[in-house]
């Protein structure tokens, strides 16, 4: 026996149990290749899984057996009028699409039910049915005549009625498509035709599929007169049917993928069959078989099912379960690679080994299950069992994440930055080709009008702090030298540059400070910028950006949240200072139109008129408030200006996810949705003429101050020579602030869920600014720093999602377009403003807030820490499905959350008053030590869950593998089974998609296997696995 090296030959059996108490030998003792065949001294009974494995890894001699991506279409033998033909029924690419019952139409892609007697049945035929390997044909009636010959040489086809299955093959193949067109009545056409299709309209209506051809008494007589011979003559499938008879479903052909190739499964019910025939075919080659794919793809696979009247339905369900098969990953390329009829059944028998069970009166049948949203990997059923790896070393990942991001000290002067520098420079010219998208113009004009309205409001704020020293025009000269200057050498150009209310104090303190000195404020500010840019310089040098390795999900998410409660604070409140400078009860307006003079017209008959359209009529405005227009329906107008803006941006947004429209028509709706926003708000405020409040941009380029010019002299009389040194006091606290702010949102634009592939620049971007800050000091110009808010809605803004071509396929985020042009182009738009004031000024502010609103609460999105704030109001049966509900009691995920809550409530105070405000830099420092002190309250384990950078996939696919580990445990369990066999075992493990229910033995004959994804049971199995470990 052993000499004869190969495979065993065993009855399938859902328990691979060995039969005796003697432990089968491990086919890799000695070394040997996990691949090799084996003997039966080798081991008794093999698992599927095993089977599986050992036929994949094989070597692929040749080009013929490598896999394709499948494409599989159901057809059922049908009677249509008077003629017999096939009919397509449903149709995979990875889901199931079926033709909806009497709605000529295809149904919604949906996850495919399976009875589980359909899938025994199926393999039943593969054991005693006709499968041919590797058939050489190349067409349709070549291929119809292998089948028949081989099916009366095996004695399953009586050779009387091998015409007649000849024929049947050959039969014309009706495609969806097809009907679709047929249903669209000309202009022209004759009574009797109209008569006849509704009357074939109503036969189909009362039935779920098209009539079975068997069903009607003179199938029989027709089959019988139409030989082989003679059903050439008429259109067929095959070589016959030229390219101008069959034109395939083109628009469809866009969801295939490229290189695909066809699986088809034919049957149907005859009555001159008495048994049931079925053959499974490869043929050697791919070819186009006419009319027999919807689209011109070239068939592989070809299963064909006949058989006697009485059994359409059961037939109906095993060809589902074929295809269903196909579209499997695994079976899917265990069909291309075997050699043999047991090859094949070796995957059915997996597939049944990893499916999940759904009992029958827990669960609706009819139900179309949703595809999933995502699909866990296959590779664990197709590679074998790997030994345990090593556990690596947290800190030393962690050392080496931080030397990757360029977060770890060098050791020599600029080390960092040089490092920087090489990590981006070849990503430099990409940074501009990867730009060509519409979706970067929709960003850029949405961010130039976020980036705008903030520019000028806080001019405008700094003009009443400093004395007009700098406003609204030394803001927007501001802006557009730092944009510029960091959108083009910058080492994080997504990090959006802006003003902050830090910044705002600091100025303030710093102009009272010279005040009260008697001192020229312009001057002693230069000599803070400059210490301010030298320090910063230092820190670069040092490599002092490696701190930000110590600001966690903690940190970030207070500072992110704070600042996006912020805006929208800010966007309500500006409405509501818009209510108190315009009451809606203002009291009687004291003004009139009155008739003109020598007019017959009554008082009366002019008083009708409003303020506006009185002089168009010749009449005269009589009263004390004529001056001014009334103004009692601004802040109603303002309220509604604001709300529509957010609400269109929120709704068109998320249109992308809409059921309506072409996907490209909605993803340019999402993108542009703010700009639609801003536009259709602005024209319905400028269509009923209220007076609401307009955006003011400076008309002319020239400095606020008549008495100033665009360069500071670093000296003035009215300043001692001591005061340049002793700036340095008031820089350090300025370095604080600026090193914070623009530090943190640094980290949080540069998340590992983003999924960055060109790399940070955290030195680079600190020594970029150091440089803007010397330059904006000594043209007297506010300094910019990066703006949280901002910088998240420009990567979210940016968000790039895989084009899904399959039906049902979900989108998955693949990342961010990282370019630089959006930035650029942001800055430049705002300088030059100045020359769009006419058409700058129609916009009213209260659009801008709204804007400011959505900014705000979209950039709330996603961040754990506001999920959690959230789940404190939830009960515990409607909390979703987060990571960290899984791994940490909720007791202690509230307790996390109570403390972060209180840290970020410290902060709102701080800085909501102006006398502790300046100290805010500092207590986000503070922030880092409370989160340091947050080790002696919870355990190591509960800390990397609730605070860490790690995105919720990765976690996801971090539990995944630790599955994979324990499945691992369990097959090599199964293959070793040091005890008796496990006799009555049910499967529960789903091909493809996640684990699932354990059914009672007698639940499995009458229920359902289904190919869905559940994550009931994934705490359990996390049970399961702590208990092998143990």
């Amino acid at each position: 026996m052993a000499e004869k090296n190969e495979y065993i030959e065993l009855p399938w059996t859902m328990n691979s149990s060995s039969g005796d108490d003697e432990a089968p030998k491990d086919p890799r003792t000695g070394g040997e290749d996990f691949t090799q065949q084996f003997t039966e001294n080798d081991f008794e009974v093999t698992p599927p899984a095993q089977r599986v494995q050992f036929i994949l890894g094989e070597d692929v001699d040749d080009g013929t057996h490598v896999s394709h991506p499948l494409f599989s279409e159901m057809g059922m033998l049908v009677k249509e009028g008077d003629e017999i033909e096939w009919k397509e029924t449903a149709r995979w690419i990875k889901f199931e699409e079926d033709v909806e019952e009497g709605g000529n139409r295809w149904s919604k892609p949906h996850v495919a039910t399976l009875s589980l007697h359909s899938l025994f049945e199926l393999r039943r035929l593969l054991v005693n049915g006709s499968v041919m390997l590797d058939m050489e044909a190349q067409n349709l009636e070549v291929m119809a005549d292998l089948v028949c010959d081989h099916m009366v040489s095996a004695g399953t086809l009586p050779p009387g009625v091998k015409d007649k299955v000849k024929d049947a093959l050959l039969r014309r193949h009706r495609h969806q498509h097809e009907y679709a067109k047929k249903t669209r009545l000309p202009i022209i056409r004759s009574l009797a035709d109209m008569r006849n299709h509704s009357s074939s309209k109503k036969k189909k209506s009362n039935s779920k599929h098209s009539r079975p051809a068997q069903n009607l008494p003179s199938i029989t007589e027709d089959m019988v007169k139409s030989p082989s011979n003679q059903s050439m003559a008429r259109p067929g499938s095959g070589t016959e049917l030229s390219e101008q008879q069959h034109k395939g479903n083109t628009h469809f052909m866009r969801k295939i993928p490229p290189g695909a190739e066809a699986s088809n499964i034919l049957v149907g019910e005859v009555d001159f069959l008495e048994r049931t025939l079925s053959c499974f075919i490869r043929l050697s080659q791919a070819v186009v078989l006419g009319d027999l794919t919807e689209v011109p793809v070239p068939t592989r696979f070809v299963f064909i099912l006949l058989g006697p009247p009485g059994s359409q339905s059961n037939f109906h369900e095993i060809g589902r379960a074929m295809a269903t098969l196909m579209s499997d990953e695994i079976f899917h390329e265990v069909a291309y690679r075997a050699r043999k009829r047991d090859h094949l059944l070796s995957g059915v028998d997996e597939f049944l080994d990893a499916v999940t069970v759904l009992p029958p009166g827990e669960w609706d049948p009819t139900i179309r299950i949703e595809p999933p949203a995502a699909i866990p990997s296959q590779e664990i059923r197709k590679r074998p069992p790997e030994l345990p790896k090593e556990e690596v070393d947290e800190e030393e990942e962690e050392a080496r994440l931080r030397e990757e991001n360029g977060l770890s000290r060098t050791g020599r002067l600029f080390g960092g930055l040089i490092n920087d520098i090489k990590r981006k420079a070849p990503w430099y010219i990409s940074d501009y080709k990867d730009a060509l998208s519409m979706q970067c113009v929709a960003s850029w004009i949405f961010l130039y009008f976020a980036c705008l309205s903030p520019i000028i409001t806080f001019g405008g704020l700094l003009a009443e702090a400093t004395g007009k020293h700098m406003a609204a025009m030394e803001s927007l000269v501001s802006g557009f030298v730092c944009g510029m200057g960091y959108g083009f050498f910058s080492g994080q150009p997504l990090t959006i540059l802006g003003s902050t209310g830090p910044v705002l104090v600091f100025e303030s303190i710093i102009y009272e400070f010279c005040l009260k000195m008697g001192w020229e404020y312009m001057t002693f500010r230069f000599w803070i910028g400059m210490w301010v840019a030298g320090i910063c310089i230092v820190l670069t040098a040092i490599d002092a950006s490696a701190l930000v390795c110590y600001i966690t999900r903690f940190t970030e998410e207070n500072f992110a949240t704070l600042i996006a409660f912020i805006f929208i604070y800010k966007a309500i409140e500006n409405v509501m200072v818009i209510g108190k400078n315009f009451p809606v009860n203002q009291g009687i307006y004291d003004c009139v139109c009155t008739p003109p003079i020598g007019s017959n017209a009554s008082v009366i008959d002019y008083a009708k008129y409003n303020w506006d359209s009185c002089e168009s009529y010749n009449g005269t405005l009589v009263g004390g408030d004529c001056g001014k227009p009334p103004t009692e329906n601004v802040f109603l107008m303002s309220v509604v200006l604001c709300a529509g803006t957010f609400l269109i941006s929120t709704v068109l947004k998320e249109f992308k996810n809409a059921l309506f429209f072409p996907s490209i028509v909605r993803q340019y709706i999402s993108d542009f949705s703010v700009l639609i926003a801003i536009f259709a708000m602005s024209f319905f405020d400028y269509s009923l003429g209220v007076p609401t409040q307009k955006l003011e941009v400076p008309n002319e380029l020239k400095p606020t101050l008549s008495t100033r010019g665009w360069l500071i002299p670093p000296f003035a009389e009215k300043n001692p020579w001591w005061s340049a040194i002793i700036a340095v006091f008031p820089a350090l606290l300025g370095t604080i602030l600026i090193f914070m702010d623009q530090q943190i949102t640094a980290v949080i634009v540069n998340r590992k869920e983003n999924k960055l592939k060109k790399g940070c620049g955290y030195h680079l971007d600190l020594f970029i600014l150091s440089i803007l800050i010397a330059i904006c000091s000594m043209m007297g110009l506010p300094w910019f720093v990066a703006a949280t808010v901002l910088s998240i809605n420009h990567v979210n803004s940016l968000k790039l999602e895989s084009e899904c071509s399959a039906p049902g396929e979900k989108p998955q985020f693949l990342g961010v377009r990282e370019q630089r042009v959006t930035h650029i182009l942001i800055f430049l738009t705002i300088g030059v403003s100045v020359l769009l004031t006419p058409l700058l000024g129609n916009i009213p502010m209260p659009v801008l807030f709204g804007v400011f609103l959505y900014m705000g609460v979209a950039s709330l999105k996603g961040l754990q820490f506001f999920d959690r704030i959230l789940i404190m109001f939830m009960p515990a049966k409607y909390q979703p499905d987060y990571m960290f509900l899984r791994q940490v009691p909720i007791k202690r995920v509230h307790l996390f959350t109570m403390i972060q809550l209180a840290c970020l409530i410290i902060l709102w105070l701080i800085k909501s008053f102006s006398q502790t405000s300046i100290l805010f830099p500092l207590m986000l420092v503070v922030m880092i030590g409370i989160r340091k002190a947050l080790d002696l309250v919870f355990t190591r384990r509960e800390l990397k869950i609730l605070d860490d950078i790690m995105p919720e996939m990765t976690k996801r696919a971090a539990a995944d593998d630790l599955h994979k580990l324990d499945a691992e445990v369990g097959l090599l369990a199964r293959i070793f089974p040091w005890g008796k066999g496990s006799r009555g075992r049910v499967v529960t493990k789903p091909p493809g998609l996640d684990d699932g229910i354990v059914v009672s033995g007698g639940a499995v004959g009458a229920g359902l296997i289904t190919c869905t994804t559940s994550n009931a049971n994934e705490k359990e199995f996390e049970a399961q696995s702590s208990l092998l470990k143990k």
